[in-house]
């Protein structure tokens, strides 16, 4: 199997490091407590303040990653959240029914713990506030960053925290145009509530960035009126995607499934993006999107006995034989992440480095989630590790340049039934288009200074190596460059990291290589890294 791909100079953009971020929600699944705050773990700072409790080996991974940004407290849990309940110590903070997932929700992670978090993995903290109260979200300002003497900041340096945070990114509700929220209502009433809140948070702080809600499918016209009634206000338009996968069907066939969702996200991205350019023009308007909310879901049947967390970093085995597996319906949130979870993953990457050159590109995302719940990271009472994803993030932030370059590519492709999302028809299957599937995806760089060419590839065939000529705007390439590659040494698509054996999908440095005739075979179901020298 062979293929051309050829990189372009003169056709470059921007990647805003922001889209590798990243997103926390309490009360789920181990994000915050078992996760990033585990008091009373060996492996916890034990010390008075806001550190007491932090893991210490999340922090050191996370920190060695590199985190541009993370959105807290929520998704879903945004709705119902009241900021104060997670201020002072600990022991008097109140317990509450948490109503976006039905669990206690302790407090005992709150604003202070949270930028403690924060500041100890070097991130910008990203604040969720639930938009219902205008008062509420006025004062959670004045505790984070106003600099003068009132009630509420004389509290935060009682809570160990003279100085202001100076938090900089806020959002203006969550899915509120979803009947599961807290909070639900129109677009107008939506748009009306942002506005207010926005006028009077930048009242304390004019240097605020905001998020307002948005919504892929314009139902009933949201982004309009959103727009109409917030979009000077607003820094970001948020929208939300979902993909979906079995995880107990023959892994090669589900594989090609997981890795065609990427095509899918594309898609969207670039739907939306073409729908608020049209919307933004005529109102004279500048912002990004943020896809704060983005991940794969493993889905099972609901018939199954519930999934519990292993010490080792996945699901604890359940004897399933015989059961019922046509209802696949509820998500495995302690599966771990597999080789063909990262190269979709890489995929949505790809799609965000080519929507950096859109009209409205995507200037902000945020993957769910950074800490178990199918995380990059997972974490057990016995340690952390790192989810064959965190490879991705390590691969893509770290290593590749911040310009796009264009790259044009022909090889060999599929005709595919790509699932649209975890989307469902009325007999509960996944809802797919058709649509053609190039093998390899290329994602091509350069640095700042433009010496360096950096070129990722994935190679979605599960079984074929493809051999691929590569040319920098149609002449040859240096002859010599050097390569990491993610799975090309993995047998098992859906082979997964765990506490006893961490490094299973990892990156692997291969050195400097000769391309002979320019040419480099990419090995099935991997994502390649080859540096160019251009000096």
């Amino acid at each position: 199997m062979t293929a051309h791909i050829d990189i372009h100079r003169d056709r470059r953009s921007s990647i805003d490091p922001m889209i590798y971020g990243h997103f926390l929600e309490s009360a789920f699944f181990g994000n915050i407590e078992g996760g990033v705050f585990d008091p009373g773990s060996p492996l916890a700072y034990d010390e008075p303040g806001a550190r007491n409790g932090l893991r210490r080996d999340v922090v050191e991974l996370c920190r060695t990653l590199g985190l541009p940004v993370v959105r807290w407290p929520g998704g879903n849990f945004t709705s119902p959240y009241h900021f104060e309940d997670g201020l002072g110590l600990r022991a008097d903070r109140p317990r509450r029914l948490e109503l976006a997932w039905g669990l206690e929700e302790s407090n005992h992670f709150g604003t202070d713990e949270f930028l403690a978090w924060c500041a100890e993995v070097g991130t910008e903290p990203y604040l969720a506030h639930s938009c219902r109260d205008v008062d509420e979200a006025v004062r959670w300002v004045e505790y984070t960053n106003y600099g003068g003497d009132t009630a509420f900041t004389r509290q935060r340096a009682a809570n160990g925290h003279p100085s202001p945070y100076g938090v900089k990114y806020w959002g203006l509700g969550n899915e509120v145009y979803g009947r599961w929220q807290m909070g639900h209502r129109s677009a107008a009433a939506y748009a009306a509530d942002a506005s207010e809140h926005a006028r009077f948070m930048r009242s304390v702080d004019p240097s605020l960035k905001f998020v307002g809600v948005g919504l892929t499918d314009d139902r009933q016209g949201w982004t309009s009126t959103v727009l109409d009634g917030v979009g000077s206000q607003l820094d970001y338009l948020s929208f939300h995607l979902y993909g979906a996968t079995t995880q107990q069907v023959d892994g090669a066939a589900e594989y090609d499934a997981i890795v065609a969702q990427s095509l899918y996200f594309e898609q969207q991205i670039i739907g939306y993006s073409d729908l608020v350019a049209s919307l933004a023009a005529p109102r004279d308007l500048s912002l990004g999107l943020a896809l704060d909310e983005w991940n794969i879901r493993h889905v099972e049947p609901d018939t199954w006995p519930a999934p519990l967390p292993s010490d080792d970093g996945g699901t604890v085995e359940r004897d399933v034989d015989g059961l019922d597996t046509s209802r696949q319906h509820r998500v495995n949130r302690w599966s771990p992440r597999t080789l063909a979870d990262a190269l979709f993953y890489a995929g949505v990457f790809h799609a965000l480095h080519r929507a950096s050159a859109l009209t409205v590109p995507v200037t902000m995302a945020n993957t769910v989630n950074l800490l178990n719940a199918n995380g990059v990271v997972v974490a057990r009472p016995g340690g952390a590790v790192r989810a064959a994803t965190y490879h991705v993030w390590d691969l893509y932030q770290n290593h590749l340049g911040p310009v796009a370059l264009a790259a044009d590519v022909s090889g060999p492709s599929r005709l595919a039934a790509v699932r649209q999302g975890d989307d469902r028809d009325h007999a509960g299957d996944f809802r797919t288009h058709t649509a053609t599937v190039p093998d390899l995806d290329v994602s091509a760089t350069q640095t700042a200074d433009g010496r360096s060419v950096r070129l990722a590839v994935i190679n979605r065939s599960s079984t074929a190596a493809i051999s691929a000529t590569l040319t920098l705007d149609g002449a040859a390439l240096p002859p010599r460059a050097s390569v990491q590659t993610l799975g090309a040494d993995v047998d098992d698509v859906l082979a997964a990291n765990t506490l006893s054996t961490p490094d299973r999908v990892a990156l692997r440095s291969h050195g400097e290589i000769e391309l002979p005739e320019g040419t480099h075979d990419f090995p099935a179901h991997s994502i390649t890294l080859l540096t160019f020298d251009l000096t």
